[in-house]
């Protein structure tokens, strides 16, 4: 039976396909995409399996050094889906699409925004980087598209101005994050994974996610730390 199970369809081959071609996907999205894998294929189908589905198709992926990882957005909480290389450290994967100083910008803005209290930087600051660089200095016009171009290739997302790290981004680079900014990076209290835009504990210092935030504090009668039972002086998104 297990070996019946581990065996690629061509439903998962199709599932990993469009996976891969689109980056990261939407854990609503990538269910329906599921259905309509196994039904062209017409192999079996079970709404609740697609969590055992992409275990298949990791089995597989093993020895690539790849891997199909769920994440969580930080704005909503929703979940979603990307193929990440565990072969490389996001600056090899991203040394293929950019340029030297085009990934040099892209470090900075990351200093940035994990170095910031909310997890955003603003573009302004971003821009006051781009004369500054080691490699060589890049108009604010150059920089300004290049911004554009990280935001389309779901690197970064804005909001008003402000940029944060996208899902895709904070999926595929956990790992580096949370081993190149030790001192900084923290995981959610909640869900134990990278938080980047989060809520702080004036008290002891944990962090959560908004998403979780909200939901924790949702069965509780008054807002108290997790770990301390401190009152959580943040305002309750």
């Amino acid at each position: 039976d297990t070996a019946m199970a581990a065996q690629m369809t061509d439903a998962h081959r199709r599932f990993l396909h469009v996976l891969m071609s689109k980056g990261i996907t939407e854990g609503s999205e990538a269910r329906k995409l599921h259905q309509h894998c196994c039904e062209t294929d017409k192999v079996y189908y079970a709404h609740d399996k697609l969590d055992d589905f992409i275990s298949t198709i990791n089995r597989h992926l093993q020895p690539l050094f790849m891997q199909i990882r769920k994440g969580m957005s930080e704005e909503d909480g929703r979940a979603h889906y990307a193929v990440v290389n565990l072969a490389e450290t996001e600056v090899t994967k991203m040394a293929s699409d950019y340029t030297e100083i085009e990934l040099e910008l892209f470090r900075k803005t990351m200093d940035l925004i994990i170095l910031s209290e909310n997890g955003f930087a603003s573009s302004t600051d971003i821009l006051n980087l781009a004369d500054k660089l080691k490699t060589k200095k890049m108009k604010k016009k150059e920089a300004e598209q290049l911004l554009k171009v990280f935001v389309e290739d779901k690197w970064l997302s804005e909001k008003n101005g402000e940029y944060t790290l996208h899902t895709r981004c904070i999926i595929e680079m956990e790992q580096y994050i949370l081993s190149n900014y030790q001192d900084v990076a923290r995981k959610c209290n909640i869900c134990r994974s990278l938080a980047v835009q989060s809520q702080v504990c004036e008290s002891c210092g944990i962090g959560m996610h908004l998403p979780c935030v909200r939901k924790y504090f949702k069965a509780q009668t008054e807002p108290r730390c997790p770990k301390c039972n401190e009152f959580w002086s943040c305002d309750i998104p």
